[in-house]
């Protein structure tokens, strides 16, 4: 099997527990302020690391609930389990499973394979670092990743600082752009996809179990990515993930003039 057959495979695992466990009852155990996991968090972590340890046993895991094994090797797999728990808990229809496979080499790190899979449509976008496909799970021919800003949707995570939230109330941005609210990393894979035109989050992706996937995706699909300064994303602040130069330009605009700063030519 190919890493990206192995990031895909382990993503659908992942997807089948956050799925068969869908508007059950769920358990909370609290982590900071409004965080929290669920017994589907650490049970889909736990069918990833299975697919991986099979598929994969020299390499590292880097999970969002079970923590970091394997020690130091050069390959490591980022895993977050079930992206959006508020939304699985609530049962509100918006989370995913994120699989990203990083290698290090002469103190440079690439993505080699990664994978967002939606649990309740076993939607799987995933890339090998070179471009990007959609694969339907209805049995539709597989598809390359296709980013375009037609819909006119830019999603905004509100959670994660910085000028975000204030993006959403902007008159500016929403004289061009219907906004919406994200709080999953789902939303990535939605704009390497076309089914949004932006993806804007505070957060950085640098060893982000829950934004490195997404970005993978992104970039793999010929999408301008950049951090919230139009700089390289990688070692940026914050992400910009859009579908053509236009739309990043357009919110990075605004971005600036929310910060009083003059927008860019």
């Amino acid at each position: 099997m190919s890493d990206t057959d192995v990031a895909v495979e382990a993503a659908l695992a992942g997807a089948t527990e956050v799925a068969d466990a869908f508007r059950r009852p769920v358990t909370r155990h609290a982590k900071v302020g409004l965080d929290f996991a669920t017994d589907t968090d650490v049970a889909a972590e736990r069918a990833v690391r299975a697919v991986l340890a099979a598929a994969r046993p020299g390499d590292a895991v880097v999970g969002e609930e079970l923590g970091t094994s394997g020690g130091d090797a050069a390959r490591r797999w980022y895993v977050d389990p079930l992206c959006g728990t508020l939304n699985f808990a609530a049962g509100v229809p918006s989370f995913g499973v994120n699989v990203a496979l990083v290698e290090r080499r002469d103190g440079i790190e690439r993505v080699l394979a990664a994978a967002v899979a939606d649990p309740l449509t076993r939607e799987v976008v995933w890339t090998d670092g070179v471009r990007t496909r959609v694969r339907d799970a209805a049995g539709s021919p597989e598809v390359d990743a296709s980013p375009t800003p037609v819909t006119r949707l830019v999603n905004v995570d509100v959670d994660n600082g910085g000028a975000t939230p204030a993006l959403v109330a902007d008159a500016g941005l929403r004289a061009s752009w219907a906004v919406r609210v994200a709080s999953s990393s789902l939303a990535l894979a939605w704009v390497a996809a076309g089914r949004h035109a932006a993806y804007v989050t505070g957060a950085g992706v640098a060893g982000s179990v829950h934004f490195l996937p997404g970005v993978a995706l992104c970039e793999a699909a010929g999408c301008v990515v950049t951090d919230l300064d139009g700089g390289p994303v990688h070692g940026g602040r914050g992400i910009l993930a859009a579908a053509d130069a236009a739309t990043a330009r357009q919110v990075l605009d605004r971005l600036r003039a929310l910060r009083g700063t003059s927008p860019l030519s």
